[in-house]
């Protein structure tokens, strides 16, 4: 079994390679049978793992394992530990290990980036991120896969934080500073993307300018979430997939709220990838994106890796 450790699954993950790949695996036959979740207790400590399995046509048997470890801020450790073992789908036999952080990270910012190819306006260039951690590092750069970013913006709740992800972004050639007053970050801003794991609400939806893209990746449990209810009343509203309706908790106040109604979800992923819907239906209407993550878009980027490892 090849072992694939996190600089060489990294380099295997750029955004103009992986953002299609998971367009082309939405589009597709792939067999994702639903999460196992299971609550871990230690002493006072409190996490959550993930065991989500999916194999496609093409004769690839993935699972990943995710550990997510809220509390590990305060330690100075990622929240977010996984691993990720690629088969065989005909035999069963392992092909590979591959470091799964990188995995989780790079196809959750991808997908990120894929629903924004379809509801960002085209003009969109004002990124602003909610998060510092291995997701929201990844943002600008899987964004300016699909449209021409050109000014990032960071918020977090620890305001140190931001202010050296926006100083790291610089380094990199971004054009970023960190925000210090989210309201005005917020009503500025083209896309909003947040990637934390906040179990209160972040933005509000008298904040979101009209036509902007309101962009909900971290929160992926109904204990969890990053907008409020507003956010949702008068917008359209997108999904990765239909399972988001049961996880996500900013869905679940929405329709508790009335400001969002189960059948007014436009589209999955798979219905703007096969050309079921077709997203944003003008400059000024306001999008919402909700994603909970899902085996399939793993399965995608492994075999991304595996594929590029090949003679």
């Amino acid at each position: 079994m090849k072992q694939f450790d996190a600089d060489a699954t990294r380099r295997a993950l750029a955004f103009d390679r992986l953002v299609p790949a998971l367009r082309a695996a939405f589009a597709e036959d792939t067999q994702v049978p639903p999460r196992h979740v299971h609550t871990v207790e230690a002493g006072t400590d409190r996490g959550t793992v993930l065991i989500m399995p999916a194999w496609s046509e093409a004769g690839y048997l993935g699972i990943k394992t995710i550990n997510i470890f809220p509390g590990n801020g305060a330690r100075g450790l990622p929240g977010l530990h996984a691993t990720y073992v690629l088969y065989d789908a005909h035999t069963g036999v392992p092909l590979a290990m591959m470091d799964g952080n990188e995995i989780t990270a790079h196809r959750t910012a991808a997908a990120s980036a894929l629903g924004a190819a379809f509801l960002a306006r085209q003009d969109a260039r004002r990124l602003l991120v909610l998060g510092t951690g291995r997701v929201a590092r990844l943002l600008p750069a899987a964004h300016a896969s699909v449209r021409e970013i050109d000014q990032v913006q960071v918020w977090n709740h620890r305001p140190e934080g931001a202010e050296a992800l926006a100083a790291q972004w610089r380094n990199e050639g971004w054009n970023a500073q960190a925000a210090t007053d989210l309201e005005a970050a917020v009503r500025e801003a083209d896309v909003v993307s947040c990637a934390t794991l906040a179990t209160a609400p972040l933005v509000k939806g008298e904040w979101l300018a009209p036509g902007s893209h309101l962009d909900l990746i971290g929160s992926f449990t109904p204990q969890m979430r990053e907008a409020d209810p507003a956010c949702f009343a008068g917008a359209s509203t997108f999904v990765d997939t239909e399972e988001a309706l049961t996880k996500a908790g900013d869905l679940l106040d929405a329709i508790a709220a009335g400001t969002l109604a189960r059948d007014a979800v436009q589209a999955t992923l798979s219905d703007l990838c096969r050309s079921r819907h077709g997203g944003r239906a003008n400059a000024t209407e306001r999008t919402v994106f909700k994603a909970v993550g899902s085996a399939l878009e793993d399965l995608a980027a492994a075999t991304l890796v595996w594929r590029a490892a090949q003679p």
